[in-house]
């Protein structure tokens, strides 16, 4: 099948095949009264005007906003249950990390996620992924960490892999055992770090369910050395290492990221000086998660200093049920601009090439260019600061993915 996209008024897009830093993450294409030409999924020309083609489709933009689609490159979707019964702990200053160390927080979302059947856990991601694809969303990544047992953890990431064939999202899995030490363990920790490394990563590594690897390195969760074993061995078998680093508190989660040139350090909202310069020197990509600051009422990361000492940053919803109970990636994006202080150019970046780069999708997705896949969305404006002028409002006309038209507002 093939497909035309014309009378664009603007289209806006970063360009190559890498992640960008430093200025280049804020240079993006612009092409006024463009069009893009689709064959069997794939982008095949962009230019001017209209070239006399004849297509199975046809979509007139009129004059609006083009873009490549949104990629969320860290979300929690697989997860029973929500934690709404802990909003009042937050409301009166109760610390993150005390709700987890009373069995709350992450603890609580692994009874519930052990309980529900692999169908149950299906439906409700299902009905996530459905208002993440009318925002925009068009590929994310989806991480395990509510089972901490062989079973659920297993059962989340076939789950993952499941809802790739069921709906238009492409979804990138991630493994994440070390998101906590379970109940079970708690008097236990190097005996579930040692079950992690000799028992649950070479399952997922020998049935291919994730491409990456993460760990929770925080205060209270898992070291940095311990992290380190983790990552290492994740590696040694074929999976990217990613970090849950600095999130609460600096422990020498970006220094191990850049250590290891991990693929992304997530959250880093603690991050040093130090770390900023590790990051830049294992040629990480720094994956924010500005809902999750706004939620829990924390600081944001430092985006203009890491971009500025060269860090690629990408922007991410950190959808779950604790810390960022939101899937909506234009909320991140505007907050993205409002609190980091970055431009739209930016932040595009941040949500397409970057956040690509950050689950190893760059050279399929996250531009407009011949050879990518065509991953496009038609926003109701005509031009990219009338996206960040406006929030609260789904801002997306049409979704398109791999070609075709999977939403419509």
């Amino acid at each position: 099948m093939d497909m035309l996209i014309f009378n664009i008024g603007a289209l806006v897009s970063p360009i190559g095949k890498t992640a960008k830093a430093g200025d280049a993450q804020g240079e993006v294409m612009t092409i006024s009264n463009a069009y893009i030409y689709i064959q069997d999924g794939v982008i095949v020309e962009i230019g001017q005007g209209k070239p006399d083609y004849k297509t199975q489709q046809e979509i007139d933009a009129e004059g609006r906003l083009v873009t490549p689609g949104l990629v969320d490159a860290h979300t929690h979707l697989v997860f029973g249950g929500w934690r709404e019964h802990e909003l009042p702990l937050k409301l009166s200053g109760v610390p993150y990390l005390d709700i987890l160390a009373q069995g709350g927080g992450i603890l609580s979302t692994v009874r519930a996620t052990r309980k529900a059947s692999q169908e149950e856990l299906q439906m409700k991601a299902l009905a996530a992924l459905k208002v993440m694809l009318a925002h925009g969303t068009t590929t994310c990544e989806a991480k395990s960490g509510y089972g901490l047992d062989m079973q659920t953890e297993l059962k989340q990431l076939r789950t993952a892999k499941e809802l790739n064939k069921l709906q238009p999202i492409s979804i990138v899995s991630t493994f994440m055992g070390a998101h906590a030490i379970p109940e079970e363990y708690q008097d236990r920790r190097d005996a579930y770090i040692q079950w992690l490394i000799q028992e649950m990563l070479p399952i997922v590594a020998d049935k291919k369910l994730a491409n990456f690897c993460d760990v929770f390195c925080e205060t209270g969760v898992f070291s940095a050395n311990e992290s380190k074993k983790i990552l290492c061995a994740a590696k040694s078998l074929g999976l990217g290492a990613k970090l849950h680093a600095d999130e609460i508190t600096s422990i020498g989660g970006s220094e191990l990221a850049g250590e290891i040139s991990a693929i992304s350090a997530e959250h880093l909202i603690a991050a040093t000086d130090e770390g900023i310069a590790s990051l830049k020197k294992g040629n990480v990509i720094a994956c924010l998660l500005p809902a999750t600051s706004f939620y829990l009422g924390k600081p944001y990361a430092r985006a203009a200093d890491m971009i500025k000492a060269g860090v690629a940053v990408c922007v991410a919803t950190d959808f779950n049920p604790g810390s960022c109970p939101s899937n909506n990636l234009q909320l991140a994006m505007n907050l993205a601009c409002w609190n980091y202080r970055l431009l739209p150019s930016q932040v595009l970046t941040a949500v397409t090439l970057n956040a690509a780069a950050a689950i190893g999708l760059s050279r399929e997705t996250g531009t407009l260019e011949a050879g990518k896949r065509a991953d496009v969305l038609i926003w109701n404006c005509d031009s990219l600061d009338y996206v960040f002028y406006r929030f609260g409002e789904n801002l997306v006309k049409t979704v398109i993915k791999d070609g075709y038209i999977v939403a419509k507002n």
